[in-house]
């Protein structure tokens, strides 16, 4: 049995050998030490809850917090870097500390987590040469520029607060594109102060290509093959093994089902990591929410965006609500450690609003002089190159094209469509295009007329050898009977914060008829008598788009599922009046509901 009680960060406060190897384990400032560890996402959980995710960690049996750090929200515009709010890393770090979490900090620069582009900020894109994840020269100038500003916050962390290890980039492994590239990440991070124990993490098949040296392997997995944390072995002699990412459970597509990894044999499996001696970090204990248009993407044999939830059936619901695996890891880790642990925190209730009326609606074409301003050019051009934001582009939402036609015919996409489009002449909907659709007819009809392209960029792909390919938007040339099309008028449709506020100013704004298709915004009032609480919102009845609260972007809807309810924490709700905005591409609902209960859609246990 392990007593850690002396072992925790305000004790060991300018501590001198932080976490070392020795002979096969981990030692804390000289003495044996295990990790049994837990990732939570800072950007994924808003920040008056991490407290309480941290407590709730504490009480399952937990030393240390797991981290990575979104480059792509820290950085969102070139040069002009936040870590204030929702992202103030150094609070966040700091109340772990204050509640005696060790922290192993994942920085990337690359971070996977199905969150878009794996973290790393679409302007990247812009140039036509960007190799990421390479010794590229503006990649690693656009790194550099990033460490410059992050490092000096994580480095005072270090020996005088709770981080005892540091990842070296994220499963390169999988990727492996430039055998220098892992050095030079390396030497980023201790050139600019790292000074605590380095570490790499992949899976079993990339083990050996993530390497590097003096960082310790860690493996990746869910079920424990026979001989797994042996493998480990054969790539570094003596050294403690550690499960960097025990998955416990999984995420969700759109159009797929809800996935769910079985809590006995989840348990099973820690047990048998913890028999061999391992530190393990369990991946997620709280998974969270990819709130507004930060979702990731996987691109198999076809490309699937990732729902909003990132629930993942981890220890932890998305709100944050104990599930049988906390209950059994608890269990399972009070017969290792030799102090009692602290009592679970009492579970916030969720309340129930019941029905939402949304009385108002404008439609995308009538704000389109008013409040967006287009960009012309002959040729089209992607998101990430539009002349917007600093010269940084545009990295999320979506972007509306539109050209002049003269008469109908055959149009064709030539596969340029990242990732879906809505087609309409004039205002008329005519069809959609996207990965597997990629022709069709336009109506015959008199004399000049508008085509216009509403795309969606529906989440870039964070894994996998397709990285430089994720720019969105029209990529290339469409084709109306064979001949491209010219002279367009691109308006980017962001939703940023200030855009939604002039959206509420704008005239025009009319009660909703009986039948109404969008693309449109939609609003009403959700009143609040008392203090508020968690809730969540059912959409039945629309077809898909997305959910502003307050000016809070909650993410995106899809009726195709799985994925039925969307979280609205309490701290984003007022007592009174809130705003609920809706921009729904299709077909609208008059109502939405707000339940007490998700519903993540139908599930499927992962194989």
């Amino acid at each position: 049995r392990f007593n850690w009680s002396e072992l925790i960060p305000l004790r060991l406060w300018g501590r001198t050998l932080g976490l070392q190897t020795e002979n096969s384990q981990f030692l804390l400032e000289g003495k044996p030490f295990r990790i049994f560890g837990g990732s939570m996402h800072y950007f994924r959980v808003p920040r008056e809850y991490w407290e309480d995710r941290m407590l709730k960690m504490k009480a399952c049996g937990l030393n240390t917090l797991t981290t990575y750090v979104p480059w792509n929200l820290h950085e969102e515009q070139r040069g002009k870097f936040d870590f204030s709010q929702n992202l103030d890393l150094e609070a966040f770090l700091s109340l772990a500390a204050k509640h005696g979490l060790w922290v192993i900090l994942r920085p990337g620069p690359y971070i996977c987590s199905e969150w878009d582009l794996g973290g790393l900020p679409s302007w990247l894109l812009r140039d036509p040469e960007m190799q990421l994840r390479t010794t590229y020269k503006g990649f690693t100038e656009a790194v550099d520029a990033y460490f410059d500003h992050l490092m000096p916050i994580v480095v005072p962390l270090q020996a005088r607060g709770p981080i005892i290890a540091v990842q070296v980039e994220n499963e390169y492994g999988s990727y492996a594109k430039d055998p220098r590239y892992m050095t030079y990440v390396k030497m980023a991070l201790l050139n600019r102060g790292i000074v605590e124990l380095l570490m790499t993490s992949d899976n079993k098949n990339g083990l050996s290509l993530g390497l590097v040296e003096g960082a310790l392997a860690t493996v990746n997995f869910q079920r424990m093959e026979p001989g797994l944390l042996k493998y480990l072995d054969t790539v570094q002699k003596d050294q403690p093994k550690m499960v960097m990412e025990y998955w416990t459970g999984w995420f969700d597509n759109w159009g797929g089902p809800h996935c769910v990894f079985d809590a006995e044999e989840m348990v099973n499996t820690v047990a048998s990591i913890l028999k061999l001696g391992a530190s393990i970090n369990l991946y997620m204990f709280h998974g969270g929410t990819n709130f507004g248009f930060m979702n990731g993407a996987l691109q198999a044999e076809e490309y699937k965006s990732d729902v909003t939830s990132y629930d993942y059936d981890a220890v932890l619901t998305e709100a944050g609500d104990y599930t049988s695996k906390f209950f059994k890891l608890r269990q399972l880790f009070s017969t290792i450690i030799g102090q009692p642990l602290p009592l679970p925190p009492m579970i916030e209730s969720k309340a129930s609003y019941g029905a939402i009326l949304l009385h108002q609606y404008i439609s995308l074409w009538d704000i389109l002089p008013s409040l967006l301003q287009p960009i012309k050019s002959e040729l089209p051009i992607n998101m990430e190159n539009l002349h917007l934001n600093d010269s940084s582009g545009q990295s999320y939402g979506y972007v509306l094209y539109e050209t002049v036609i003269f008469g109908g015919g055959h149009l064709h996409s030539m596969n340029h469509i990242r990732d879906r489009a809505q087609v309409f002449v004039n205002t008329m909907y005519v069809g959609e295009l996207d990965y597997n659709t990629v022709e069709l007819s336009l109506p015959e009809g008199q004399g000049f007329r508008q085509l216009r392209l509403l795309v969606e960029n529906q989440g870039r792909v964070n894994y996998g050898l397709a990285l430089n390919e994720q720019r969105k938007g029209l990529i290339g040339d469409i084709f109306l009977n064979k001949a491209p099309l010219r002279n367009f008028k691109i308006y980017s449709l962001e939703m940023k914060p200030g855009f939604m506020e002039s959206l509420q100013h704008a005239a025009g704004w009319s009660a909703v008829p009986d039948y109404f298709v969008g693309p449109a915004f939609f609003r009403g009032r959700l009143w609040i008598e008392h203090q508020p609480q968690d809730t969540f919102l059912k959409l039945q009845g629309w077809e898909k788009g997305v959910v502003f609260v307050n000016g809070q972007n909650l993410g995106r809807y899809w009726k195709i599922g799985p994925q039925e309810t969307l979280y609205l924490p309490a701290p984003w709700l007022w007592k009174g009046s809130n705003e609920i905005v809706i921009f729904e591409e299709r077909t609208a609902g008059r109502i939405i509901q707000s339940v007490d209960i998700p519903y993540l859609g139908r599930t499927q246990y992962v194989d």
